[in-house]
């Protein structure tokens, strides 16, 4: 029966799920709080009583979270981080003296156009700080910001702001068309009928097909043919430098490649949605010195590209 007081629970069980739901392995989540596997199996069991559910079950997959498990960690994982960021030490952050790695979690278009400025800064501003940048994987994100594994995730963020999300606007982006420099039929203005002849490729992240120029197509009754779709915004400009396809492509994209390979920058026929790029954390780093400095140099660098 689940107590009615707190003051009847031991709030170190609530650690131990927190590891669980983590882990899905009984033996790492206690190795992640400093138990023996015995003592992990014994909490799994209290807890299994104090809320009357299995809390997580044996599958193929391993152990896995039951729903009721999922309900009780989100707010759990919040108030064990608050109570980490109460215990912890806040003294002034010394960008000069610091030694320390910040995580990244940028898409690769951030990682063009906010990380070269950003190490710039740190090597003068605090050349002790380095930086590790990793993929943003919207699926992870989230958990990866609560456990303190990325520090800062910059990126596009469609929707409404999640409830457990801080995020601030870094620099509004829009779209321009690229081709090759010497393309054989574009060479002045597009038309909205040129444009739809052409062949086109398309960056998308998830791997999705569609997006802003076929939303902003399909408001005319124009559709497009995109013979090529890609991931990556690092490699598609070099794709179309080699090739007769038109990619519509972020502007501060198009610029850098344009200095580097031989492309040529060309107006859209068309009206297409800008965006926002964003620079977003966990509410538990809100007030954390050291992260309070970071994210005002991001938002430096993002004013001045």
């Amino acid at each position: 029966m689940v107590p009615h007081r707190l003051s009847a629970t031991d709030l170190n069980l609530l650690v131990a799920l927190d590891a669980l739901v983590a882990e899905g392995n009984v033996t790492r989540a206690a190795e992640r709080v400093g138990l023996t596997q015995p003592a992990m199996s014994h909490a799994l069991a209290r807890l299994r009583k104090l809320f009357g559910d299995p809390l997580l079950v044996r599958t193929p997959q391993g152990m896995l979270p039951t729903p009721r498990a999922l309900d009780l960690v989100v707010p759990i994982r919040r108030a064990l981080g608050d109570i980490d960021g109460a215990l912890r030490q806040q003294p002034a952050f010394d960008p000069r003296a610091a030694t320390r790695i910040f995580t990244l979690a940028c898409v690769d278009f951030g990682s063009l156009v906010i990380v070269p400025p950003l190490l710039a800064r740190l090597r003068v501003d605090a050349p002790g700080v380095d930086l590790l940048v990793r993929p943003l994987r919207s699926d992870e994100i989230e958990r990866q910001l609560a456990e303190g594994q990325v520090d800062l995730a910059i990126g596009v963020v469609h929707g409404e702001e999640e409830a457990w999300m801080v995020r601030q606007r870094l620099f509004e982006d829009r779209f321009v068309c690229v081709v090759r420099a010497d393309h054989p039929t574009v060479r002045g203005a597009l038309t909205i009928e040129q444009f739809v002849a052409l062949d086109h490729a398309l960056i998308s992240p998830r791997g999705r097909q569609g997006g802003f120029v076929d939303r902003a197509l399909a408001a005319q009754g124009r559709r497009r043919r995109v013979v090529l779709t890609i991931p990556h915004f690092l490699a598609a400009p070099i794709v179309v430098a080699g090739s007769d396809l038109i990619l519509t492509v972020p502007e501060r994209i198009a610029r850098a490649f344009a200095k580097m390979l031989p492309l040529r920058i060309v107006e859209p026929p068309l009206a297409v949605e800008g965006f926002d790029v964003i620079q977003y954390w966990h509410e538990r780093q809100a007030r954390d010195p050291a992260h309070v400095w970071l994210r005002g140099l991001v938002a430096e660098v993002g004013r001045a590209t």
